[in-house]
């Protein structure tokens, strides 16, 4: 049985009677207990630092040289919250609504409410840490909207509201690493959690920098190291960004849900050739002012393709603006599913534009003519001449050119409404943990969580467990389990460095890619997956016999990094697949194509996968096992996502 520990009562007093009954550790005792944060994003660096004040002792590691330089400086758009500040009818409960909603309804019920009650004190957490929320003349914090909502409920610092809300964070945990509560660990990479008789104890780290591997010891360890998106190689998300902490975390026992539900952006700038290492975010917040369109007539189109036109050439009544055609009542602020699968469905059907025929026009000449140029540079001036530094084109005078990509992982490990997994003393947070978006993530949501999780959440949750652990001794890393997980590492890593193959790391990670986006993209089928779980399987023997890794393993070594997170890629790849084989529907950002509507909607089946699919871990090159948490909605009503009225 899987317990998700959700607290009985209205779904409004759960999270109040949670708090009103947990177990406590009083000031003194929190001295005696050491807690290990694995990441300095959002969720890590918010964590540690809120520990660290509570008076528990910390231990921070980050893969970075800096806590700045996690991935969540990249979130651009902002950070959604219910405090209706635009007086157009927002609330907790609306919130609630839309993330369900959003996520077609493959998310539980409790930890979403939770997350949309705590999103107000975020705000103001942030605005009392100084950051610079864009603000109305009069003052007040301004708000724009963002696909999935009727109304206006995302705070937003220009086009880079996850930096600012980073430094907020960083501010605060360097104030406790001033203050010498916090240890932090920088360039050191968690290679294993440690687990002893059965809980979670500590991790193996490897420092970068040295190549040695490190123990450290704690009462508790919280894993806030990000999504695996990278395993499709062409992502938005950093290089270094990876999956390898919670894939250790799941061969230690912590079910992994959902592996099939990643999420497709579709402002992104489109791929421009076969050496490009990443792909480049353009933020949802251009779709409040930016309109898409492609051209109604395949002569255009086609003609555009070869260069004969430019996007300035067509003429308005032949352009289609196929969003505000298809869902009136959202227009261009549909969710990030839904969007990209219209982009697609006119690409494939011959309508894309570019060099490719894989992207579309984002057109900001009517919000300009309307605004004027300086509101419009004013909102998203830093956002434009990022897109002119990558393409060598002005588009406040050329509509850009987008297209869907790779952006976060909706699944992860699997956690209780406590964010504890089914490991005992391993905690996870933010998008590392599979909670709160379901099937699809609405725009604004990641930071949302990642603070509500290290800030709000967390810090009450992981008392309830560390009460019983007061009298827990430190455990010393001489002890056999610490030994044992660093002699399997080190026999790993001997192995990597001696298979002296023919193969760049680099080379396999894009075959992986490819497979990925062709078979576990943005379109699923029955066959093409049944092919992609074997052809992993080809490609991992491939990668184990022929990878070529130079350099030494004593030292810094930037090859042997990548290799360690692609075997850990190549085995997600396959649960990534199974997962998508195993749900025989569609719904978010998991598109079956034999499961459809007439409109081409995503066809989801409610008597049959209204669950969170769980995977547990059951040894080398074995099938995993496949455990499910029913989701019993018992305040929301499922329906078929409508976004046309």
């Amino acid at each position: 049985m899987i317990d998700s520990k959700v607290p009985k009562g209205p779904l409004s007093e759960k999270w109040k009677n949670y708090k009103d009954h947990q177990k406590l550790v009083n000031p003194a005792n929190k001295r005696r207990l050491d807690v290990i944060v694995v990441g300095t994003g959002l969720a890590g660096a918010s964590a540690a630092a809120t520990l660290s004040e509570l008076g528990f002792n910390v231990y921070n590691f980050c893969i970075q040289d800096s806590p700045r330089r996690a991935h969540s400086i990249a979130a651009q758009g902002g950070i959604n919250a219910a405090k209706n500040y635009q007086n157009d009818g927002d609330s907790v409960y609306r919130l609630f609504y839309d993330t369900i909603k959003g996520g077609d309804y493959r998310a539980r019920e409790a930890n979403v409410y939770r997350l949309a009650e705590v999103s107000n004190a975020i705000i103001d957490q942030c605005v009392a840490q100084g950051v610079p929320f864009a603000r109305e003349y009069g003052g007040l914090l301004d708000n724009r909207s963002f696909g999935g909502a009727q109304v206006s409920r995302t705070f937003y610092a220009r086009g880079q509201t996850g930096q600012q809300l980073l430094l907020g964070a960083y501010s605060a945990l360097s104030r406790q690493i001033g203050l010498g509560k916090v240890k932090i660990f920088t360039r050191h990479e968690m290679l294993d959690v440690v687990t002893i008789e059965g809980r979670a104890r500590g991790i193996i780290a490897r420092n970068l920098v040295t190549g040695k591997l490190e123990r450290f010891s704690a009462h508790a360890v919280v894993i806030a190291t990000g999504g695996y998106v990278n395993t499709f190689f062409l992502s938005t998300n950093a290089m270094g960004s990876n999956g390898s902490a919670a894939w250790q975390c799941y061969k230690k026992g912590a079910l992994f849900a959902n592996p099939c539900y990643v999420q497709i952006h579709p402002t992104c700038i489109p791929v421009h050739g076969e050496f490009q290492s990443k792909l480049t975010l353009m933020s949802e917040s251009l779709r409040n002012d930016g309109r898409i369109w492609v051209p109604k007539k395949l002569e255009d189109a086609k003609a555009i393709r070869g260069g004969r036109l430019k996007p300035t050439d067509i003429k308005e009544e032949d352009r289609d603006y196929y969003l505000e055609r298809r869902y009136p009542a959202f227009g261009n602020l549909v969710p990030r599913d839904v969007a990209s699968r219209a982009a697609k469905e006119r690409c494939d059907a011959g309508y894309g534009v570019g060099n490719t025929g894989l992207a579309v026009y984002l057109d900001f000449a009517e919000a300009i003519n309307r605004l004027g140029l300086k509101v419009v540079e004013a909102r998203y001036g830093n956002l434009f001449q990022m897109y002119e530094k990558i393409v060598d084109e002005n588009p406040y005078e050329t509509p850009m050119m987008i297209f869907p990509a790779l952006h976060y992982s909706m699944g992860g490990l699997w956690v209780d409404y406590e964010l504890m997994t089914s490991v005992p003393g391993l905690f996870a947070i933010g998008e590392v943990n599979f909670s709160d978006h379901g099937a699809n993530r609405l725009g604004a949501s990641a930071l949302m969580q990642g603070l509500a999780d290290g800030y709000f959440v967390l810090p009450y949750t992981i008392q309830n467990y560390l009460a019983d652990q007061i009298q827990v001794p430190r455990f010393s890393t001489d002890a056999p389990e610490f030994s044992e997980a660093e002699a399997r590492i080190k026999e790993r890593i001997e192995r990597l460095m001696n298979i002296n193959g023919k193969r760049s790391v680099d080379s396999i990670h894009k075959e992986l890619g490819l497979i990925m986006w062709d078979q576990v993209g943005m379109g699923r089928t029955e066959a093409g997956l049944k092919s992609a779980v074997e052809k992993l399987k080809t490609l991992k023997e491939e990668f184990w016999r022929n990878v070529r890794i130079p350099g030494g393993a004593d030292r810094l070594n930037t090859e042997l990094e990548k290799a360690l997170r692609l075997a850990d890629f190549l085995e997600i790849g396959e649960l990534m697949a199974r997962d998508a084989l195993n749900r025989g529907e569609s719904c978010g950002g998991h598109f079956r194509e034999e499961h459809q509507t007439a409109e081409g909607e995503a066809l989801r089946h409610d008597g049959d996968f209204s669950y969170v699919s769980c995977w547990r871990y059951t040894g080398e090159d074995k099938e995993p096992e496949h455990m499910r948490e029913e989701l019993d909605y018992e305040y929301i009503v499922r329906q078929q996502r409508n976004y046309k009225n």
